[in-house]
């Protein structure tokens, strides 16, 4: 069985954390190559919406091979992560892949400021973001991070300053930190 030889998929991790269920509006900015997109965007079924944003347009390319191999209906448009091109409280979730700790502090609070507008009263943001490790593993890939980003207290500095609530890292595993905040509901 094919299910048992590949386990739940190399992304179901992020799948896990990210909590979309059916019918959820999903964002995601910074979609790479299209894989983890692809595993969160099919749990929002057909009754659901999912899009991703890139300001890489190559990416986005890739991105869109990506989605339609894997069957999912998604979007992928290529835009700035700091004018996101929807409404005000469009989406249930908004994951950000490995981005704002690469952002310059300007852009990084412009992002967030635009995630928390297309986010509905209540909506998550979900922040994943690729973390230091020790030993060989620090040698081999080194993640560039901003440092007044780190300073200033990392992905639950970065949500508090700009109006998050209930922000919490919800794990670090596999090199990877998962952040996540709320949206206030009033």
């Amino acid at each position: 069985m094919k299910l048992f030889r590949e386990g739940l998929g190399p992304h179901a991790l992020e799948v896990s954390m990210a909590g979309v269920k059916m019918g959820d509006r999903l964002l995601q900015l910074r979609c790479g190559n299209g894989k983890m997109f692809a595993a969160i965007a099919a749990k929002v079924g057909l009754t659901g919406n999912a899009c991703a944003i890139d300001d890489n347009s190559e990416e986005c390319v890739r991105g869109r091979k990506t989605i339609a191999k894997a069957g999912v209906l998604a979007e992928i448009d290529h835009a700035q992560y700091d004018a996101l091109p929807y409404e005000d409280t469009s989406f249930d979730v908004v994951v950000l892949w490995d981005l704002i700790g690469v952002l310059t502090p300007e852009r990084r609070v412009r992002c967030l400021q635009q995630t928390l507008r297309v986010l509905r009263r209540g909506g998550r943001c979900l922040i994943i973001e690729r973390v230091p490790r020790s030993g060989l593993w620090a040698l081999l890939r080194r993640p560039v991070l901003d440092a007044t980003y780190l300073t200033s207290g990392g992905a639950e500095g970065a949500l508090d300053a700009e109006g998050f609530i209930a922000i919490r890292q919800l794990a670090e595993r596999d090199g990877l930190a998962f952040t996540e905040g709320g949206k206030p509901t009033t």
